[in-house]
């Protein structure tokens, strides 16, 4: 039944995925005034947890994608937007994405729960009063879907509803999305942030693992095959995605709980758009956009309306007038 076909026409100068994806993430310009607070996480690592502060009121939990932060530009559009209409926005920097590596050898990757969980715990406690909401975004968002729906953790008891925006829910199929040739720009970037990361991790830890030939890596099967799997207790990447992709938890949403995607995203699979799953399910919504790229969603102005955030105010109930 909660299954949502979205009317979004697409940005007005042009209806190409790719294109859609980029324009935001090159013109749109928000400046936010951020207040940083750094917590301790259980195993002596770190979360940095940037904050916009409202008294008394609803707060919102975001979570980014892949080499992302705090800084990117859909982070900083939903914390002011939220802001703006009363909102604490608590923006979550993955471990080594702050700005600081971690001190742990282990990262973030798509099904890193616990982290999500001991954030959200955090949150729920400093806010004990106030009813909590979450939202992630690519990576992050399928690290949130899986963290809702795979009933391995007591979420918080006032954490009220979770959305995702442009989620590769299913990590395999998404992964090899990836890798065509239309999508070599983006697997490059990736890679060049990641592979930075990891030689700055060898040297962090010597003699723990070795980045030789590290270069010759040209698919996220191979990167998460040589890293992600080991350092973080999986057998290969096969195994990695098998356990991490939120596809097969969705049916299982015990609070409610949406997710976005646009059909002419570049870095998703058919797989993705689980409409069946939704028409099933009471709590699970799915909407389906055409257009809007990846986290991309702009109506025309880089620093005017976005269409997933006034998606995402409707499902939250906070209704943000959109002009």
């Amino acid at each position: 039944m909660p299954f949502i076909q979205s009317d979004f026409k697409g940005n007005s100068f042009s209806k190409n995925g790719h294109f859609e994806t980029i324009y935001p993430a090159l013109f749109r310009n928000i400046n936010v005034p951020y207040q940083r607070e750094r917590i301790i996480l259980k195993d002596g690592d770190f979360i940095d947890l940037d904050f916009l502060k409202n008294e008394n009121s609803p707060v919102l939990v975001l979570f980014h994608g892949l080499e992302g932060s705090s800084d990117s530009q859909y982070i900083k559009g939903f914390s002011k937007s939220f802001f703006d209409i009363g909102f604490t926005t608590v923006a979550v920097n993955f471990r080594s994405c702050s700005g600081s590596l971690n001190n742990k050898l282990r990262s973030y990757h798509s099904g890193a729960t616990d982290d999500i969980d001991e954030v959200l715990q955090f949150i729920s406690n400093r806010f004990p009063q106030s009813d909590l909401f979450a939202l992630g975004f690519s990576l992050g968002g399928n690290a949130l879907l899986k963290y809702t729906c795979d009933l391995e953790h007591q979420l918080p008891r006032n954490l009220k509803k979770v959305a995702a925006v442009s989620v590769p829910i299913d990590l395999k199929a998404s992964s090899k999305a990836l890798e065509t040739f239309s999508n070599k720009v983006y697997m490059q970037r990736f890679l060049k942030s990641l592979n930075n990361k990891m030689k700055e991790k060898e040297k962090q830890f010597p003699g723990t693992i070795s980045t030789k030939g590290i270069e010759k890596i040209k698919t996220f099967h191979e990167w998460d095959s040589e890293f992600t799997a080991p350092i973080h207790g999986f057998k290969d990447s096969k195994d990695y995605y098998e356990k991490c992709n939120a596809l097969q938890f969705l049916q299982q949403a015990p609070i409610p709980t949406l997710l976005l995607n646009a059909l002419n995203d570049p870095f998703l699979a058919k797989s993705c758009f689980p409409k069946t799953i939704s028409q099933q399910s009471d709590l699970f919504h799915f909407m389906l956009s055409n257009f809007g790229g990846h986290v991309g969603f702009a109506y025309s102005k880089a620093n005017g309306t976005y269409e997933h955030e006034r998606r995402i105010h409707e499902f939250f109930g906070t209704q943000k007038r959109i002009n």
